[in-house]
């Protein structure tokens, strides 16, 4: 049987990108997306829900993305789903779920925190590849 794990979601960042690097140099960003979504529950009242997703971006775009996105930035992430699975220092079994993300657009304005376009998109955490077709590159970033 196929598979297919692909995440497309649109929020805020609810707090600023937390950048650290690998032992070999790879940069790693943690970010916390917050994505709401309004609706008209049985009685006809507006009801607001958010869900609060956690994204990890490796290599270049994880360095873009510390440098220009802060808290409440708006963002579009593309990427997967990915289980962690650790043990806790009690020797408890812990997991979680998160979007490793392999594109992220800023949505916001220059000036505000973000940038134009895109950041090309890493396959793999430790190769960077090109920019998707109508992207442009950083030579073509006018700041």
């Amino acid at each position: 049987m196929a598979s297919f794990n692909r995440v497309l979601l649109m929020g805020n960042l609810t707090r600023n990108p937390d950048i650290r690097y690998t032992p070999s140099g790879t940069a790693v960003a943690d970010l916390g997306l917050a994505i709401n979504e309004s609706f008209k529950n049985k009685a006809g009242e507006m009801v607001e829900q958010t869900c609060f997703v956690d994204v990890v971006v490796w290599g270049r775009q994880a360095e873009t993305a510390s440098e220009y996105l802060h808290k409440g930035s708006p963002v579009f992430v593309e990427g997967r789903l990915q289980l962690d699975q650790w043990e806790s220092p009690q020797g408890e079994k812990r997991s979680k779920l998160r979007v490793r993300a392999d594109r992220i657009q800023f949505l916001g304005t220059p000036g505000k925190g973000a940038e134009y376009g895109a950041a090309p998109a890493a396959s793999e955490p430790h190769a960077e590849s090109a920019p998707p077709s109508g992207v442009a590159d950083d030579d073509d970033v006018p700041f």
